[in-house]
């Protein structure tokens, strides 16, 4: 019995030291474990240049992906237009289509600009400034319609928050819609800062934008041909091209009247043999000779050349919300929706 009473002693000894023995090298690891782990955290910052070095490709990495980032989005092509069968076989009509690409702001028209001779002999564009203007333009562009050919218009924002049915049109029949500021006023004039002229061409972007329920194109014609150097500067930036003439009609002075603009522009365009010619649909002697100028065209063997745009001119908020402040139009947004997204026919 002594036996088995020592035996069981031992075992109870035994078991206490192996439990003590546990504890003490857990204990141990556990506190030779905490120093390595604060040594580890205080050395985690990189020395001095190696922070630096890595800041540095950070900035530049940075630097040179905001290139991109920076760039205001790519403009949306312009809209195709749905393309009509000419009903006159023997129709001027339209000899090509010339794309332009208006990054940097390139210039068209001898007078002015003389470094993109794009046309070949016997080659016109015709362009149309001033408009939308009731009846006057109506007939330009029947007359255009006539004879199955294009022209490039360039529209003064006013009227064409006037007449924006009107310079729907234009763009409906396959036009070329540019721009030609808010209110048709000398860019050059002595009382013209370069604020106000910025305001001037910006403002009537908008308004032609707002006419269309569509971009215009990144084309522009100064009003009376006024070159203001720095908005000259500015379309570089804004990736507008700028139209001057080749041809001008005179159609907007006292005494032109329809033969005096056809002969006007005959004499000259014959002399050149090719060219942009720059008339008005906002003069009523414009529409009225455009048939018989056409004709004579035809008859003379010119060819017609439109013009259009890569891109869409993309136009910048604060005028849009001026604009709309101005003609004191609700500004919840739904007036720039296409009507097709508004109203649609879900039974006839």
């Amino acid at each position: 019995m002594r036996n088995a009473l020592g035996l069981m002693l031992a075992s109870v000894v035994a078991a206490v030291v192996i439990a003590a023995g546990g504890w003490f090298y857990y204990s141990a690891r556990a506190d030779q474990g905490a120093p390595k782990t604060v040594a580890a955290r205080a050395a985690d910052p990189l020395p001095a240049p190696a922070k630096f070095a890595a800041r540095d490709d950070v900035e530049t990495t940075a630097t040179v992906a905001a290139k991109p980032a920076a760039a205001a989005p790519a403009p949306a092509p312009m809209p195709a237009q749905p393309k009509q069968a000419c009903a006159n076989p023997n129709a001027l009509g339209v000899s090509r289509v010339v794309e332009i690409d208006t990054t940097g702001g390139p210039g068209f028209g001898f007078d002015h600009f003389k470094q993109f001779d794009f046309l070949t002999e016997k080659e016109v564009v015709l362009t149309f400034d001033d408009g939308p203007w009731p009846v006057n333009t109506p007939a330009v562009l029947k007359a255009l319609a006539d004879e199955c050919t294009k022209g490039l218009f360039f529209s003064v924002g006013k009227h064409a928050t006037y007449h924006p049915e009107i310079l729907k049109q234009v763009l409906a029949q396959g036009h070329t819609v540019g721009t030609h500021t808010w209110s048709h006023v000398n860019l050059n004039g002595k009382k013209m800062t370069e604020q106000m002229a910025k305001d001037e061409v910006e403002k009537g972007v908008s308004a032609v934008k707002f006419a269309l329920g569509a971009n215009p194109a990144p084309f522009f014609r100064f009003p009376q041909l006024q070159h203001n150097p720095a908005i000259v500067s500015y379309f570089g930036t804004r990736n507008v091209a700028m139209f001057s003439t080749d041809v001008d009609s005179f159609d907007f002075r006292k005494g032109a009247t329809p033969e005096k603009i056809i002969e006007t522009v005959m004499t000259r365009l014959d002399k050149l043999g090719k060219g942009i010619i720059l008339m008005h649909d906002f003069q009523k002697n414009t529409g009225i000779a455009l048939p018989a100028l056409l004709a004579r065209l035809k008859a003379g063997g010119y060819k017609v050349v439109q013009m259009k745009a890569k891109t869409t001119m993309q136009t910048l908020p604060e005028y849009d919300e001026a604009l709309m402040k101005d003609m004191k139009v609700p500004t919840a947004g739904t007036n720039t929706r296409p009507i097709a997204s508004v109203v649609q026919t879900v039974s006839q």
